[in-house]
């Protein structure tokens, strides 16, 4: 795996958001390549600490050496952010003071063509963020029924020609390469806005082979039971499926009652937990997009437990 120059998204948003000091103590759930990580660190001197997770062994391999030189103020563990819970459990740490997802795939597995991520780079149909998942795109793609990939395709990549591109799936299969469902995808009729035809799918496909809108779902209550009072949870997002979860999530837990407006009284009894310090999404600067254009649609959303 070549690492390449890895840019953190919107990295200055997320150490103003974090307010990283020392003695805190902080949870990157998406630790890549450490790149946010190396920030907190240095934010926290002289001995603030950091946990980051990730599912992927060799984005561990390359955040480890970026991050050694911290010693043990920083602890990296393979793990999925939705077992963030019983990872601080396991290492005896009962609470944080910032805790920071960057969501989606990273710059270094879509550059890696074995990963199967891109259909710039031809491959075999992978897309798992971990090897111990036992699902790969190509199982999705070669044994699901039309109307199953119809709607993992509209649903996950919002794709209006979700049946025309499952049809075409089925008709071609057996398919074995990123480039072999691209050509598939394309062929349909394409797409009405600038992006390439098979964007949407590969997206939905991903999506998919990591359950990752159900993971985003099962580790935002998680994270906020893990901050300490004060403390913030910054979330960076990709697409409309992403921040539509951390912005519904972050309004009902900064809302007191949940009953619908008429109701003449509370019989929910819900507490806001979290107080929204961004009412609108934090998006990257023209600059940042210019040098790094993948974090053309990141947004960054921050709230702070109460």
């Amino acid at each position: 795996m070549t690492a390449g120059p890895h840019i953190p998204v919107l990295y200055q948003d997320i150490i103003h958001a974090l307010q990283p000091r020392s003695g805190g103590s902080y949870l990157d759930c998406t630790l890549g390549a450490g790149g946010h990580a190396q920030g907190i660190l240095e934010a926290s001197q002289p001995d603030g600490k950091l946990l980051g997770l990730d599912l992927d062994p060799q984005a561990i391999t390359i955040a480890k050496d970026r991050l050694t030189h911290f010693g043990e103020r920083v602890s990296i563990e393979q793990a999925s952010y939705v077992d963030l819970g019983r990872v601080l459990e396991s290492i005896g740490w009962i609470s944080v003071d910032g805790i920071v997802f960057d969501l989606g795939v990273s710059s270094m597995q879509f550059d890696t063509p074995e990963r199967g991520f891109s259909f710039q780079l031809d491959a075999p149909l992978d897309m798992r963020f971990s090897p111990d998942n036992p699902v790969s795109a190509a199982e999705l793609v070669n044994q699901m029924s039309e109307a199953e990939l119809a709607e993992i395709i509209f649903r996950y990549g919002e794709d209006r020609n979700a049946r025309r591109i499952a049809r075409a799936i089925v008709r071609a299969r057996p398919l074995e390469t990123t480039k072999q469902l691209a050509a598939v995808v394309a062929g349909t009729g394409g797409s009405k806005d600038h992006l390439h035809p098979a964007t949407r799918t590969f997206q939905a496909l991903r999506i998919a082979v990591n359950e990752e809108l159900k993971s985003i779902e099962a580790a935002l209550p998680q994270a906020v039971q893990a901050l300490d009072p004060g403390g913030r949870l910054a979330v960076i997002s990709f697409h409309s499926l992403e921040d539509r979860i951390v912005k519904d999530y972050f309004k009902k837990e900064s809302t007191d009652c949940l009953c619908p407006p008429r109701q003449p009284q509370c019989t929910c009894g819900h507490k806001a937990i979290l107080k929204k310090v961004t009412r609108k999404p934090i998006i990257p600067a023209e600059t940042e997009i210019a040098e790094n254009p993948r974090a053309r649609s990141a947004k960054l959303r921050i709230a702070e437990k109460i």
